[in-house]
């Protein structure tokens, strides 16, 4: 998927109706004054375009976890995983609504570049049949990204 920079959106929406997601996202990473922040820069089923404004940072929100940790994040049933108060740390659940979803890093030569997001809006959708499609594909590379992750021998 997206090995050439052109029309991201297109290629995400074919890659979301293949795979039956609701809502499909790539976060990438934005050099800002010595702090590396994350947005949300192509979507597709996604209800309005209020998540691409939304910046993150390592460690915070869906994006931001998946970034620092490099390490895959699945949420099967939203209801259990928050806290009624700790909506406002998970921005792209709200604005688009999602109920389960599963993230994964997009790596570039041994780091974490970016994160590829799969999500539905009813609960319980989420698979790990569906979390490996999102695995193999970020592997795959996507766009200028290679997909290699650093490996120690």
């Amino acid at each position: 998927m997206m090995k050439n920079n052109a029309d991201h959106e297109t290629q995400l929406q074919q890659f979301q109706v293949e795979h039956n997601f609701d809502f499909v996202a790539i976060a990438l990473v934005e050099p800002a004054e010595n702090q590396y922040v994350l947005k949300w820069k192509y979507t597709s089923g996604n209800l309005s375009n209020r998540i691409k404004k939304v910046v993150l940072h390592s460690g915070k929100g869906i994006a931001g976890t998946v970034f620092k940790t490099g390490k895959p994040l699945m949420i099967k049933n939203r209801s259990e995983f928050e806290q009624r108060e700790d909506l406002f740390n998970y921005p792209i659940l709200v604005f688009e609504n999602l109920r389960s979803m599963g993230a994964v890093p997009i790596w570039h030569n041994g780091r974490v570049a970016g994160v590829l997001l799969g999500g539905y809006r009813e609960a319980d959708r989420m698979s790990d049949e569906k979390l490996q499609i999102l695995i193999q594909t970020a592997a795959k590379g996507i766009g200028n990204l290679d997909g290699k992750e650093l490996m120690l021998n």
